[in-house]
């Protein structure tokens, strides 16, 4: 009877399940019926099944065209930009060129000369031979001084665009580098600083030699910030070195502003950015509320903002060279915190003790065969898995 019973249940509760699963995909299909079509995919008028019936393009210009007048096409469906955008509102809006004004050279120009060169080093029997025995040498500084004068200016504003120097200092501006900006640090300008490049804060702890192309009469502002250093915000920065009125290249002769200060990076806050730029100014500027205290050994007086600093003179001076390092914790920071900001040292990572080990007994009974390795002088410990 209980068998019976039993069968009886399991047979009703299949049939009602047959039921309910017949009644949920007619549903479905209704509900999937009364919905508004989604539209037209993408490539959807592509036929996969005749691939040969499809345009070659025969070059990458016509595919690139067709492809850009394509992404311009509103689409029904929401796309990543779209996303991109609603979470960042200034996200496409158009920089402002804050630089000095660009003077293009005519191309064809430009073309002609170089195709000129090119037939005159063809016809030179010295410069073929030593092409062919592979004894050509080629001055690096006329490569250097070459690049200077011709697309630096535009790698040297794509690689601070990459470090994110422009975002953090000039908000939604940019400017085109200009003029060359040569630092170097140590007595024999070991130390050089280029666009990203690493230097200790040993190597940068004395004043910098600069040197950059000027004009006779000229005057030219300079200014060395960091925005990774505030301890308290995060959009602020301190001032390492901010130089005005300087008459033509000679830094020393302009008016110190605020005194060189060395890098200070925090232990564990990883390698921050140190960027100088280089205003040119259109006459002399009176810098007496930019003016610190000489020393100035407080950090909220060298508290600092790149871009209030510039809306504050910016019909006086336009900002027209760059140049920027990276730099890590070592050892001199803890004596600058502690002997020239006379402030105690923060630290943003954990130190891990060292690992204890009780004292070495003479007969280790039930110990493994490792245990001298603890207490082993002189070598690299391996302690194995007990």
């Amino acid at each position: 009877m209980a068998l019976r019973t039993v069968c009886a249940a399991a047979l009703r509760s299949g049939k009602d399940l047959g039921v309910n699963n017949a009644r949920t995909i007619v549903t479905t299909a209704f509900l999937c019926r009364r919905k508004a079509p989604l539209g037209q995919m993408p490539n959807e008028e592509i036929d996969v099944e005749n691939l040969e019936s499809l345009e070659k393009y025969g070059s990458y210009n016509p595919y690139f065209r067709q492809a850009s007048e394509a992404d311009k096409k509103p689409a029904w469906w929401k796309t990543y930009r779209s996303y991109e955008e609603a979470a960042d509102p200034e996200h496409g809006a158009e920089r402002v060129d804050i630089g000095l004004p660009t003077y293009q050279l005519c191309r064809v120009k430009a073309v002609r000369e170089r195709k000129q060169v090119m037939k005159q080093n063809k016809t030179n029997v010295e410069l073929e031979r030593a092409a062919r025995l592979r004894t050509f040498k080629i001055r690096i500084d006329q490569v250097q001084e070459t690049w200077e004068k011709t697309s630096a200016p535009f790698h040297v504003m794509r690689l601070a665009d990459h470090y994110g120097v422009f975002r953090d200092l000039f908000p939604m501006a940019y400017f085109l580098p200009q003029v060359p900006l040569h630092i170097g640090y140590g007595q024999d300008n070991s130390g050089q600083v280029h666009y990203g490049n690493r230097l200790t804060p040993t190597e940068a702890a004395s004043v910098p030699q600069i040197s950059f192309d000027a004009e006779e009469g000229s005057l030219w502002t300079l200014l060395l910030t960091c925005p990774d250093e505030h301890l308290l915000n995060n959009e602020a920065e301190y001032v390492h070195w901010l130089v005005g009125n300087i008459p033509g290249g000679a830094v020393s002769a302009g008016e110190e502003l605020c005194h060189y200060l060395p890098p200070f990076p925090a232990k564990g806050t990883g390698f921050h950015r140190y960027i100088s730029v280089l205003f040119k100014q259109d006459g002399p500027i009176n810098f007496q509320e930019d003016l610190r205290p000489s020393p100035c050994h407080s950090l909220v007086d060298r508290t600092f903002k790149t871009v209030d600093f510039y809306r504050k003179h910016q019909d006086n001076m336009t900002p027209a060279g760059l140049s920027f390092f990276q730099s890590q914790w070592d050892e001199s920071v803890t004596n600058t915190f502690h002997n020239t900001l006379n402030m105690r040292e923060p630290v943003f990572e954990f130190i891990r003790p060292p690992v204890y080990h009780p004292p070495q007994v003479k007969y280790p009974h039930g110990q493994p065969l490792r245990y001298l390795d603890r207490y082993r002088e002189g070598k690299e410990h391996t302690y194995g898995i007990y």
